[in-house]
């Protein structure tokens, strides 16, 4: 047994399916085409939670089994509205991905680990987190495991189906959860209104789409993995605002008219070590690409109060994923405030109506042939690439269930993919700090840890008040 939370036991004691608590009537819901960019990937989020301090009226009310049977009651609740996670995703007879709504339920696992939650080591992940506490997703769109830990701290962890829900649906779907758990009125029932995201008749996209995806049959051939091969691993690291007000400084030219935001910044350094890590043979004349997500909620709402309304409740993915491409030489040389201005540039493209419904119509010119994201395709790049998203509105302090606010709420993304990922999250303990959840190649976090230890700090208990 390990003090640092490496070497626990983690015992399920109980699976069950929980399924919504009223009938519904079996129906097919098909994919839009922003859905069907998505390949099957699994998403994973968890949150930690302290032992409860007990009831108002000052008894212990909290045990776990009381604790795990609010979840479940709420559960069953949530999945009347939320029943797109419900149900299944089969392959229709174009081969396409279809969600079946037969409300087979979301597993359900109960457990038990022989550790402290002071004592996990949230800063790997790998080691902590997965395999272990976050449950593998065998049937359905959703799985559901609950922990019990030694010190009465609980940890509940989901694993959906990417291709269902993006992380603006499944944050609607958590916090509604938490409310239900605590029998307060949904503040957002969620749509499913396909029409929404229609393509156009007659269809027209950029021309620039035909870079940014690339369909299955224009892929090269798989390449083969190297013996020794650099691995993907994930860290979870804190960043204090006062160091992210110092990375937009650096970021933001004297010829900008404002500040590169938080995000934009961030991205932009990380885009410089990820490139000062490549050492290839003639590592300074491969390119390194960098993709960061985009939601498109508001981009397809512009100008249109009904439409925004409609926007801000749907439930599915709404992504564009646009990148850039330099040098690993001019990464390396040229000041953070150059690769700034290059990371703003290829987002601004992407931030337009015009791109998102474009998108939509490029997906209906190549269906039913399924595409992938070029960056991200087997053999198609000779340098590094990596992508990040925005976990800014990750509502951690929202997903409260009765017994207390979170003192960890991460996303978890071993993805699967040869490119690396990386989501900043808002920290549960001090307003405008972040956790960064990281999974890039160890040389990659090597060097980041070696000359970026002043910002990207290893994620500890005290960073979460875990020892009060």
């Amino acid at each position: 047994m390990s003090s640092s939370g490496g070497e626990f036991m983690v015992t399920v004691r109980r699976k069950e399916v929980v399924a919504a608590m009223l009938p519904m009537q079996k129906h097919w819901l098909p994919l839009s085409n922003l859905d069907l960019l998505l390949p099957p990937i699994n998403v994973g989020v968890f949150f930690c939670y302290k032992k409860p301090r007990g009831s108002a009226s000052g008894g212990d009310d909290f045990t776990f089994g009381s604790m795990v049977r609010v979840l479940k009651e709420a559960m069953a609740q949530a999945l009347v509205p939320y029943y797109a996670f419900a149900g299944e995703v089969l392959s229709n007879s174009l081969g396409e991905a279809e969600l079946l709504c037969n409300n087979r339920g979301v597993d359900f696992l109960e457990a038990y680990a022989d550790v402290k939650l002071q004592d996990l080591n949230l800063y790997n992940p790998d080691e902590s987190i997965e395999g272990k506490l976050a449950p593998t997703r065998k049937h359905g769109v959703l799985s559901v495991q609950v922990t019990e830990l030694k010190c009465g701290g609980i940890v509940v962890a989901c694993t959906f189906d990417h291709r269902i829900a993006d992380a603006y649906s499944t944050n609607m779907f958590l916090v509604s959860w938490a409310e239900m758990a605590q029998s307060k009125p949904l503040s957002v029932i969620p749509s499913f209104r396909r029409s929404l995201l229609n393509p156009r008749h007659p269809g027209s996209y950029a021309p620039s789409l035909d870079h940014m995806y690339v369909p299955i049959s224009a892929l090269p051939p798989p390449k083969v993995p190297q013996p020794g091969a650099d691995p993907l691993i994930s860290r979870l690291y804190y960043v204090t605002a006062e160091k992210l007000s110092l990375l937009q400084t650096l970021a933001t030219s004297k010829s900008s008219s404002y500040k590169r935001t938080k995000l934009e910044s961030l991205s932009a350094f990380l885009w410089k070590m990820v490139a000062k890590s490549a050492h290839m043979e003639n590592a300074n004349q491969k390119i390194c690409k960098m993709s960061v997500v985009v939601d498109g909620r508001k981009r397809l709402s512009s100008g249109d109060e009904d439409r925004t309304t409609a926007m801000a409740s749907y439930f599915g993915n709404v992504l564009s994923f646009p990148f850039g491409e330099k040098t690993v030489n001019d990464l390396k040389e040229k000041p953070l405030s150059w690769v700034g201005d290059e990371v703003h540039d290829f987002l601004e493209a992407a931030m337009t109506k015009e791109h998102f419904l474009g998108l939509i119509d490029w997906v209906e010119a190549h269906r039913p042939e399924p595409a992938a994201l070029n960056m991200c395709c087997s053999g198609n790049s000779d340098g590094p690439g990596f992508m990040v998203s925005s976990g800014q509105r990750f509502p951690v302090t929202k997903v409260d269930f009765g017994w207390g606010k979170p003192a960890l709420g991460s996303y978890h993304f071993p993805w699967g993919a040869e490119v690396g990922y990386v989501m900043p999250m808002p920290s549960p303990t001090v307003d405008d700090d972040w956790v960064v959840y990281m999974h890039l190649l160890k040389a990659q976090i090597e060097l980041i840890e070696t000359e970026a230890a002043h910002i990207f700090r290893p994620l500890t208990a005290d960073h979460l008040n875990l020892f009060d």
